[in-house]
């Protein structure tokens, strides 16, 4: 673990990573690409949970990491609720199969669902620096 104070132009370029993600997962899941977009939408979910967890001076060096820090500090703390960790550990599964996997694959529901949780963590993070923690970062 690493710990630091980001700005809130950092936290901002966090969180539009974390959409472009998402606009990815989308385009994707139109273009019936399931794969892609199962892979892009945890991207999306991850990059967010990230800027959350920098909100509060941590960075981490592997998503195992990363994940589990969300899941102590945010979600048994009940500042997300309960599903937020329980849909972003499917959505790593769901990212492993689509990237790794040459027996298994990503279908268009798993990926339609991939998205819309995707889409929920993102916008849950995003209102939550915006409420409680962007306002007490520097701004440069």
């Amino acid at each position: 673990m690493m710990a630091y104070q980001p700005t809130r132009v950092v936290l901002e370029v966090m969180l539009r990573k974390a959409s472009e993600r998402l606009a990815s997962a989308r385009r994707d899941l139109e273009a019936e690409c399931y794969e892609d977009a199962a892979s892009r939408a945890y991207y999306a979910a991850f990059h967010s949970v990230c800027a959350v967890l920098a909100s509060h001076g941590l960075t981490f060096s592997s998503h195992a990491q990363t994940l589990g820090a969300f899941n102590r500090e945010f979600v048994k703390t009940g500042l997300f609720p309960a599903d937020s960790f329980r849909n972003l550990q499917r959505l790593l599964d769901d990212r492993h199969v689509a990237d790794y996997s040459w027996n298994l694959t990503v279908e268009r529901e798993t990926a339609e669902r991939d998205v819309a949780d995707a889409e929920g963590l993102v916008t849950a993070c995003r209102e939550y620096i915006g409420k409680h923690l962007a306002k007490s970062c520097p701004e440069e």
